[in-house]
């Protein structure tokens, strides 16, 4: 019983913890959406209107649909996308650019975050698609990174070490958070594994290795739950 217990835990936490992410990110979109739009709109007071039913019925319909707001949401993104590509768009864009430029601090945080959002989103080098091993924080101890860019600029030139290439470290269990380093080009050894698998190897702390095939997986669940519940027999024993 304890092993068929184990081995339904190993087939039931991946599903559950990525419906559960699913679940709450669409929760925390629609949250974010919604205030915006107005109560006419909203899906409740669009079905009790269309029952004919008034606020304050008895019959009243509440009605709380995850997943309408992340819907609104990406409709309204491309939209404004689509404004923005336009010249009237352009033109508002850079009359509010412009405003924006005349406030201190609003200034110093809308350029930061429009030079990040294009550095990410409007990329045209290859970032983030390799992962590789670099020599930190000493020689001879190994770190997983991602390759992000090829180093230019003033970086570049004061360092004097030749091509270089900027690298990103990330920190373990979560990789949003890390390092950005500059390595010189010939210190850095490509991997070939997926930026995918080195992610995971990151989150895992090494506990999930890249290179099992996935038909290979679904067949160890029965011997991964006998290995747990053995072990966990063994740590009773040994208390005892």
């Amino acid at each position: 019983m304890r092993t068929n217990f184990l081995a339904g835990l190993v087939v039931i936490a991946p599903i559950g913890l990525t419906l559960w992410l699913i679940w709450t990110v669409v929760g925390w979109v629609d949250s974010f959406v919604w205030p915006f739009v107005p109560n006419a709109y909203q899906p409740e007071e669009l079905l009790n209107w269309a029952l004919g039913r008034t606020v304050g019925d008895e019959n009243w319909i509440t009605v709380n649909v995850r997943g309408i707001g992340v819907f609104v949401f990406l409709l309204f993104t491309m939209l404004v996308g689509w404004m923005g590509k336009g010249l009237l768009g352009r033109s508002f864009l850079r009359w509010g650019e412009g405003l924006v430029a005349r406030m201190p601090v609003v200034r110093s945080i809308y350029n930061g975050v429009k030079q990040i959002a294009e550095t990410v989103f409007a990329q045209t080098e290859t970032s983030f698609d390799k992962a590789c091993l670099i020599e930190y924080p000493r020689k001879g101890i190994w770190a997983i990174a991602f390759v992000s860019t090829s180093t230019k600029g003033e970086i570049l030139d004061k360092a004097d070490t030749g091509p270089m290439t900027s690298v990103f470290l990330p920190t373990t269990p979560n990789p949003t958070s890390g390092f950005l380093l500059f390595f010189p080009t010939r210190d850095i050894i490509e991997l070939d594994m997926t930026v995918e698998d080195a992610a995971k190897l990151v989150i895992s702390a090494g506990l999930v290795y890249p290179g099992e095939k996935e038909g290979e997986l679904s067949e160890s669940y029965t011997d991964l739950a006998e290995k747990i519940a053995h072990t966990h027999k063994s740590d009773t024993d040994a208390a005892e």
